[in-house]
């Protein structure tokens, strides 16, 4: 078992849990970002903490050996194959791309060379979604037949490619994860921007999964009031999972008796989601063994997100592959 040292690049607002996350496990060696203040931030947080704005100097250095890339989405592509190439694990926050060929093809470079490809879809280590899902393999809601979430809040940079890139990647991935189907197909995406470009800070999907359950998805950047949501129906019982609450975000309605709800008692110590996922990468870098969310779950979300761009921008998505997004910013 190898002991890891782990490199983060971008320490922005989201990349700063991160670093927080892997500092308090005893394995962060490095942090890399192009924001000297960032990098200040770190040395007055953390001893004993290289920092440099340089990623070569994380690829030159043979004692790292895994990475975090914490990063705006379009960048993910470039800097991800530069360290699997560089021999080091990679652990990626999502999306793995914006480009299913891209996630492709990381997936297949991280096969070849034995490596673990991780993605960040963080509600796959959450407390009560797993809670969830054991209710749901358990038959506790009948069979699953539609699945609905809902992530509205408010972000006032907006530099990513829409909101369903920086929103949706949790909503695929975590509906996928607890129904324990795949997604098919996209039956429909609309989306709006208020800033009336091609950048949609909302957007609605509609998803079919396997066994045609349907899935909808609805992501806002210009909510003020922040809602998140997740309501999976069944054939005997609905469940709602409300992570904006502090208790109680777990709870099963009967689809057949009015008012009779049932408040889920969650039987698990409330740790951070970030905490879990984190520690779910070093155990599968010391152990070699594939992540919960691994290159083909990135690669999933990826390819579906990619077709819902398509139906809801046709050729214009193609004009967001010139659009020079704020490196200097972390996208959360």
């Amino acid at each position: 078992m190898t002991k890891q040292r782990i490199a983060v690049i971008g320490a922005g607002c989201w990349g700063r849990n991160i670093v927080r996350n892997f500092y308090n496990l005893n394995v962060l060696d490095t942090v890399c970002d192009m924001d000297e203040e960032n990098l200040k931030k770190v040395r007055e947080q953390y001893e004993n903490v290289n920092t440099t704005k340089d990623f070569n100097d994380i690829i030159n250095n043979p004692e790292i050996t895994s990475v975090a890339v914490v990063t705006p989405s379009h960048t993910h592509f470039k800097i991800v194959k530069a360290m699997l190439e560089a021999g080091k694990n990679v652990y990626v926050e999502k999306p793995i791309s914006t480009v299913a060929q891209e996630a492709k093809d990381l997936m297949e470079l991280a096969n070849s060379k034995g490596l673990v490809l991780m993605v960040g879809h963080l509600l796959l280590y959450h407390p009560a979604v797993n809670r969830l899902k054991m209710l749901i393999e358990e038959g506790e809601l009948g069979d699953v037949v539609y699945a609905q979430s809902d992530r509205l809040n408010v972000n006032y940079f907006k530099n990513d490619r829409s909101v369903m890139w920086d929103l949706a990647p949790h909503d695929v991935s975590m509906m996928s994860y607890v129904v324990g189907k795949s997604p098919k197909r996209v039956i429909s995406a609309v989306g709006c921007s208020s800033d009336r470009n091609d950048i949609m800070d909302i957007t609605h999907l509609t998803i079919e999964f396997e066994d045609g359950i349907i899935g909808q998805i609805s992501d806002s950047w210009i909510t003020p009031r922040k809602h998140v949501q997740l309501l999976v129906r069944g054939t005997k019982a609905t469940a709602i999972l409300d992570d904006t609450l502090p208790e109680n975000k777990l709870v099963i309605f009967d689809n057949f008796v009015k008012d009779a709800t049932q408040n889920i008692k969650l039987d698990y110590l409330e740790i951070e989601p970030l905490k879990l996922e984190c520690q779910h990468f070093i155990s599968c870098c010391e152990n070699g063994k594939k992540a919960r969310s691994d290159g083909d779950n990135g690669l999933m979300v990826t390819s579906i997100l990619e077709q819902a761009e398509k139906v809801m921008l046709g050729d214009r998505a193609k004009n967001l592959d010139d659009i020079n997004f704020a490196l200097s910013r972390t996208k959360r």
